[in-house]
């Protein structure tokens, strides 16, 4: 799948053995996160920034297309829904809904990332069946991990992706969830007619992690996006496997495992309960070193009136900064160039302010009578 963002998206299959195109669909959709196939001929497409500038109304949706008889056989959207106050309002990324799974026959996983929720929609009645989140409530640090005892009522979600529906023991519905904004994993279970929290994983060192998928093994899948890797972790948080990526990496899928998650709960494991990470070789691999520079920003100025400051500058130099440094230079070694670079214009307008007469007189005394 392609999504240019210039008015248009392409959807293709390919197959890895020719390196050909099976089919190629174009959509007249401005950005798609997400398309999966849903049956031989079917597509689920989750499509966002859909409609703002030219109605003012939000048509972000999920669509369900046939590849046979290419028409959209059902419509499901977002505005019908939500109140336009949602988010703070409608605007040109209102739902920012970034996956869509379908669960059975009538019934799809939506995450609209925007919100902070990951929702149920029932495909013949329309409704929201299901609720993970609330647009109002994101911040997990809102309380402390050890006042979070597992198996609370809680429900939050920060900018959410790519959430996961498991069936558990005795029929329990269960999401498993990369909690990007909390920089965490979680999964929780539908019991007693509410939402509880029944594992939490690398609060402490995940950094925007953006895909966690239950393998067979009954470990889990997780991209840690703005620390680069992918990893594989246990029940209780060892790290078992991890790979280094040049750039922030989105999804991962274990080839021969299926589409998404496929295995146990982690309560039918009996690992319920939260988990820090640990094995791991380092944040730059084979260097055991855990603490980046922006870690550092957080971890030093947490808890002090500079925290929020040094949170937001650690989220944007892991978002941006990989596009600039090469590979080979380490996050401490860019932070370096940058703060030498800074220093050195700050050091000349010094120079240029306090020497400013001289310098004028100088021009002056150059130029033609």
């Amino acid at each position: 799948m392609v999504s240019p963002r210039d008015g248009e998206t392409l959807i293709y299959e390919l197959n890895p053995d020719t390196d050909e195109r099976v089919w190629t669909r174009r959509f007249p959709f401005e950005d798609t996160h997400d398309a999966d196939m849903i049956g031989e001929d079917e597509l689920a497409i989750a499509h966002m920034r859909a409609g703002n500038e030219s109605s003012g109304v939000s048509e972000d949706e999920l669509v369900t297309y046939n590849l046979t008889s290419d028409e959209v056989t059902w419509r499901w959207q977002f505005h019908e829904h939500y109140p336009a106050s949602t988010d703070g309002g409608m605007n040109d990324d209102w739902t920012h809904v970034n996956d869509v799974d379908r669960i059975d026959e009538d019934r799809f996983l939506l995450s609209p990332r925007n919100f902070d929720q990951a929702i149920v929609v029932d495909r013949s009645t329309g409704e929201i069946v299901q609720r993970l989140g609330t647009d109002d409530q994101s911040d997990a640090q809102q309380s402390t991990r050890a006042e979070r005892r597992m198996g609370e009522h809680e429900e939050v979600l920060d900018e959410q992706h790519n959430p996961d529906y498991l069936v558990g023991e005795n029929g329990t519905p269960t999401m498993l969830v990369a909690d990007s904004g909390n920089d965490r994993v979680v999964e929780y279970a539908y019991v007693d007619g509410s939402w509880r929290l029944t594992w939490e994983v690398g609060t402490e060192s995940l950094r925007w992690p953006r895909d966690a998928d239950r393998l067979p093994n009954g470990n889990t899948l997780i991209v840690d996006t703005l620390n680069h890797r992918v990893i594989e972790v246990t029940p209780t948080g060892e790290i078992v496997w991890e790979y280094y990526a040049t750039w922030g990496p989105y999804d991962a899928e274990r080839l021969g495992t299926g589409d998404e998650s496929n295995g146990p709960t982690i309560r039918e494991q009996n690992a319920t309960g939260s988990y820090e990470l640990t094995g791991s070789a380092g944040l730059r691999p084979g260097t055991g070193d855990n603490l980046d520079f922006p870690g550092w920003l957080r971890i030093t100025f947490d808890d002090t009136p500079l925290g929020g400051l040094a949170n937001d500058l650690a989220l944007l130099w892991g978002h941006y900064m990989p596009w600039f440094r090469p590979v080979w230079l380490s996050s401490w070694d860019a932070a370096f160039l940058v703060g030498a670079a800074l220093l050195g214009v700050t050091w000349t307008a010094g120079e240029i302010v306090y020497r400013r007469k001289r310098i004028v007189a100088g021009i002056r005394g150059r130029l033609p009578l």
